[in-house]
């Protein structure tokens, strides 16, 4: 399962943000000549290219409907963590033979007999672009037109395609012809005499029909014909599949093998994109100040500049509702909860990437962002209950009781359901990417036996901590509220808010999106770190200013207009969404629409909690500051 995320070391990585350094996930394997170099498969997933993606299932490499070769000693299952379950890595064994140093030609894997149903859903997925995943020694092969002279690749695309649709002049072939030769070029570094180790892979995948129609099944196979293979849709077909292995010395040091992979391609638009967002926060952050340098400071001058002695004090303005600001809102409880899980999701944005920072999150240590995104989630369950149950004691609630279970509940509960119901229809579909049910009970375990309990914790110290002391009394009777103009009403005051922060991170988006949907390696933290904290600040500069404006015009109600402020970006977040499925994805099955709109209500959802709470922050803070300078009397 993919679950979208996202962000101080960026400020040390500015002047190079996407060249963070990444420590490998697992220690060098070192080889003889003759010795055994692994090579392992992954699950086959939809591909990015030219063309849309056209489908969100990915498959099993030993599924029965593709009929590949299985290993002699049989299928054995690469052991992987929580995260790898969850993003839907399903590593194997291979029936490939590759020894150091030992060049192969047309060696021949097997020779199966693919089924009329077979071919159908082989020819369906070539159509849909997926990919093949291999690893040689836990190195990604790619395909040799991805990569550059220098082994640098031309775009973030990993794996190779399964066939092609496609003749020599660009022309749509009547049936897909499958790729069943593939020439392995294996990059090698000399690092002591006789000690060598894998640096660099690269395959090139070829349709060969090198078994003649009429030969019986274990035939000899001949790799110098020309014909592409075709699989019947009416009629079994033999397929032989063979491989060719050719190495290559480079002067590239193990430690170093990944940068390949790692490049950020056309940094420059990244760069942009941030000044863009940065000037716009600048714009921000200058107009919040003069307005609360100069026009603040003015009104509260002029309030308490008022002579007591006067019979009569005429408020206006903001210092009008002194009396209402601090008046407990609507669902008290609700609004609690919500902000203390978009203080977890916060925090643990904030571990997360550090850890990415530091590169612990490196594509060669497969697996780890879906782990540090859960023990992290996990882990600081207790920040959840701790806000949560002061901002209640806050409000004076007196249902203590339910915030401290709903704080440890609420959205956790919302979150698993919805993975379950994803999880029901990628298991419908006997998709790789469905979660293991020891998987689910794992997470189970991690959220009852770890998270509540920390969770209840928290809200007891919260609760024994008090509440946050408010600067002004709340009147007895509540005052009423006049009209305001249509863009301070909530939704469209919010709205219009919410398209700024959006605005600062879409083009990450764009590119985190790729790696959701597409196939992409993802590794531009630095990028994402400082987009971030741009965001952030948008969304806490714009908030306050949406809420100034909105106590000006005696609307005293600004707690849930602000957390719904901050997270308005997220509205703007699902709608980016839905344009990217009808420009960049082409889904005609129901199960891959389901899948993406699943994913995209979970991530949309996330990120309104995640900036709700920003903004609502940043707002609390300035609104108690605020009041702290009249004279009420």
């Amino acid at each position: 399962m993919r679950l979208f995320v996202a962000w101080a070391c960026a400020l040390a990585l500015a002047a190079a943000p996407a060249q963070a350094w990444y420590l490998p996930g697992s220690a060098p394997n070192s080889f003889r000549e003759g010795d055994p170099v692994s090579v392992q498969v992954n699950a086959l997933q939809p591909m990015a290219g030219a063309t849309p993606v056209h489908g969100l299932v990915s498959y099993d490499y030993y599924d029965e409907r593709l009929g590949f070769c299985q290993p002699a000693d049989g299928i054995k299952a690469e052991p992987g963590g929580l995260g790898s379950a969850l993003f839907g890595d399903r590593i194997y064994n291979s029936a490939l033979q590759v020894r150091m140093l030992e060049a192969k030609s047309c060696a021949v894997l097997c020779q199966t007999q693919v089924s009329a149903e077979q071919a159908r859903f082989v020819n369906e997925r070539i159509r849909e672009r997926y990919a093949v995943n291999w690893m040689v020694d836990h190195l990604p092969v790619v395909d040799v037109d991805m990569t550059q002279g220098d082994g640098t690749l031309r775009t973030n695309s990993v794996g190779f395609a399964l066939g092609t649709f496609l003749d020599a002049r660009g022309h749509v072939l009547p049936t897909p012809a499958l790729y069943n030769h593939y020439v392995l070029n294996i990059s090698y570094h000399e690092r002591t005499k006789g000690e060598y180790r894998v640096v660099g892979v690269n395959v090139r995948p070829m349709s060969l029909a090198s078994v003649p129609p009429g030969q019986a099944p274990g035939g000899v196979a001949s790799c110098e014909v020309k014909l592409p293979l075709f699989l019947s849709p009416n009629a079994s077909t033999t397929v032989a599949y063979t491989y060719t292995v050719q190495w290559t010395p480079s002067d590239t040091p193990w430690a170093t093998r990944w940068d390949a992979y790692l490049h950020v391609f056309d940094a420059r638009i990244h760069w942009y994109a941030l000044l863009n967002s940065t000037a716009i926060v600048a714009l921000l952050c200058t107009l919040v100040a003069l307005i609360m340098a100069r026009a603040m400071r003015r009104d509260i001058y002029r309030y308490n500049a008022i002579d007591l002695t006067e019979d009569i004090q005429e408020d206006y303005g903001w210092k009008l509702v002194h009396g209402e600001v601090f008046r407990a809102p609507a669902s008290p409880v609700l609004l609690s909860v919500l902000a203390g899980a978009g203080a977890q999701l916060g925090a643990m944005v904030c571990v997360t990437l550090v850890f990415a920072l530091l590169g612990f999150l490196s594509p060669s240590n497969r697996g780890s962002l879906g782990t540090i995104l859960v023990v992290a989630w996990t882990l600081l369950g207790s920040v959840s209950g701790f806000v949560s149950a002061k901002l209640y004691a806050s409000l004076d609630g007196e249902q203590w009781r339910r915030t401290m279970l709903l704080a440890a509940l609420l959205v956790p509960t919302a979150v698993f359901a919805m993975i379950n119901v994803l999880n029901v229809v990628l298991v419908l579909n006997q998709s790789a990417g469905a979660v293991p049910f020891g998987t689910l009970l794992a997470l189970a375990a991690l959220w009852f036996l770890i998270q509540v309990p920390l969770s209840l914790v928290g809200s007891y110290l919260g609760l024994r901590s008090g509440g946050l002391s408010h600067p002004v009394r709340v009147n007895q009777i509540p005052r009423q509220i006049p009209p305001c103009p249509w863009y301070l009403r909530l939704w469209p005051s919010a709205l219009l808010a919410g398209m700024l922060p959006f605005g600062a991170a879409w083009l990450e988006l764009f590119f985190i999106m790729n790696s959701l949907f597409g196939n992409r390696v993802y590794y531009a933290f630095g990028f994402l770190t400082l987009t971030f904290l741009v965001t952030a600040l948008t969304t806490a500069t714009v908030s306050i200013l949406t809420c100034y404006c909105q106590l000006c015009a005696e609307e005293y109600r600004w707690h849930w207009r602000a957390f719904i402020t901050g997270g308005a970006s997220a509205v703007w977040l699902f709608a980016y969404g839905v344009f990217f499925v009808l420009a960049r994805l082409n889904l005609p099955d129901f199960s891959s629409q389901v899948l993406f709109l699943g994913y995209l209500v979970l991530i949309s959802t996330l990120a309104f909690l995640l900036f709700g709470f920003i903004g609502f922050a940043a707002c609390y803070a300035c609104v108690r500051r605020l009041y702290q300078h009249i004279r009420v009397d």
